[in-house]
């Protein structure tokens, strides 16, 4: 056992053991299970000491690559230079997609990088913690044009839906 000396000082008793466990539960049980085992063998191998809940949860964070989530500048990046329409471009990852698309596309085009990274920054972590937590980010949609467009109104029909529209502002 790689933390021997700290496991029985943690969990002297049967009791203390169950507790932690259940507890240990309680903060870890939307994580998939082999990412939680991959980050456990990641703080084995980086930590003289028993990770704590909120340790082992940074080690599943840490291991990015089993999410394919670029970092958050890198993410930024691309939701800041991606072209229109923002729905058709090839993502890194859905999670930049949703995040720019949550922060606002005009407001990530129109305004100054110090403000606009915090708020996509915030959103991205959020979209990251729902893919670890194994949930499925919706593709985004396009919308194609119709095959035709109904036919065009008279002179006579559009003097009259103008006429109606008058009447309905008065």
């Amino acid at each position: 056992m790689v933390y021997h000396n700290q496991y029985i000082k943690a969990f002297p008793t049967l009791e203390k053991l169950q507790d932690a466990k259940k507890l240990w539960y309680s903060h870890l049980y939307h994580y998939q299970p082999e990412h939680i085992l991959q980050a456990a063998r990641e703080a084995v191998q980086q930590s003289e000491y028993l990770p704590s809940i909120r340790g082992l949860t940074k080690y599943i964070e840490n291991v990015a690559d089993c999410f394919g989530l670029p970092d958050v500048r890198s993410a930024y990046l691309e939701a800041c230079h991606a072209p229109s329409p923002k729905a058709a471009y090839t993502w890194r990852h859905l999670a930049v997609y949703h995040a720019g698309k949550q922060t606002g596309w005009y407001f990530l085009a129109n305004n100054a990088e110090q403000n606009t990274f915090p708020v996509f920054q915030k959103h991205y972590q959020t979209f990251c913690q729902q893919v670890r937590q194994g949930f499925k980010l919706e593709e985004p949609k396009t919308e194609a044009l119709p095959d035709s467009i109904g036919e065009s109104l008279s002179k006579e029909e559009k003097l009259e839906k103008i006429k109606n529209l008058q009447k309905d502002l008065k």
